[in-house]
């Protein structure tokens, strides 16, 4: 408790002493407070007026001297919450006077479970207008009380959840092609993306032993990671619309198709230890061997 009163502004000290005050239940003395609290006698005093001072506190009058009640815990967390909207609305209004256009986008890298879902966080609380979210159940749980909350306020939300989703948001889509666990096995990791507003996004990959992700506002990166998400979703309801005109065999069976859901893995190294990209035989200029023939003429096509 007294580590979440120091996030509302209060100090160390003035955190221990007020929970002191309000687990005595009745007026006490600073020496009281100063045994009950662990804050130093030679500062208890001064502690006590900077309470009093806040409204977090009052003196009160006894025949044995002066004594020290809290502010009940509820009005005190009430004060705070308007004092907090009430600057926080002077700085949504302020500091976008202060903003001078963006000379630089920003990218940083993200190589940790909480820092990926934290700013993952972040970029669904700042949206305005659209939300689109792209995971596999146990990542996407983890920012449904903060995508839940976008949509309460308008947000056009989308998410697409590689497997069941008990609890779904927004408009929804379990993705069904190919089976999370192919999925998976094809990329070697479970992908979050997050994109508010085609604005700004988190885009992550999770594994067992390793988690890799960036933060971005360049509009190239968003605008990629926005249409990973739409592409997800277009293909589900192409699914459903062709479901009964032979889809999961043309999923199943088209040679296109399984090329594209090859794995993945790791970036394959060169010699000289430059990475070179998994697929297809390239010739020099990097043209696809494979696709290497002759026309009716007989010439090569590569010529």
């Amino acid at each position: 408790m007294t580590e979440e009163l120091q996030r509302l502004g209060l100090s160390g000290y003035e955190a221990k002493a007020y929970v002191a005050l309000v687990s005595a239940g009745e007026a006490v003395n600073g020496y009281e407070v100063a045994k009950r609290s662990g804050v130093p006698r030679s500062t208890v005093y001064e502690t006590l007026g900077k309470l009093v001072g806040r409204g977090a506190a009052f003196e009160v009058r006894a025949a044995d001297g002066t004594g020290y009640v809290p502010l009940p815990p509820a009005t005190l967390l009430e004060r705070m919450r308007r004092d907090f909207d009430r600057t926080l609305g002077i700085l949504q209004n302020e500091i976008p006077r202060l903003t001078a256009p963006p000379q630089v986008r920003l990218v940083h890298s993200l190589t940790e479970r909480r820092m990926l879902l934290e700013r993952a966080e972040d970029v669904a609380a700042a949206a305005r207008s659209e939300l689109y979210v792209l995971g596999w159940p146990e990542d996407v749980e983890a920012l449904k009380p903060t995508i839940r909350r976008a949509e309460e306020h308008g947000v056009d939300v989308a998410t697409v959840v590689f497997g069941a989703d008990d609890d779904p948001v927004g408009r929804h889509t379990e993705h069904r092609y190919s089976a999370p666990s192919a999925v998976e096995d094809i990329l070697g990791r479970r992908m979050l993306v997050v994109v508010a507003d085609r604005d700004q996004t988190v885009i992550g990959g999770l594994a067992t032993d390793r988690t890799w992700g960036l933060y971005t506002d360049d509009p190239a990166a968003v605008l990629l990671a926005y249409h990973y998400v739409c592409h997800d979703i277009a293909m589900h309801r192409v699914a459903d619309r062709f479901a009964d005109h032979g889809f999961d065999e043309f999923w199943a069976g088209d040679p296109a198709l399984r090329r594209l859901r090859e794995p993945v893995g790791e970036p394959v190294r060169a010699v000289d230890g430059a990475p070179r990209s998994v697929g297809p035989e390239t010739d020099d200029q990097g043209v696809d061997i494979e696709d290497l023939g002759d026309d009716e003429d007989g010439r090569s096509r590569a010529g």
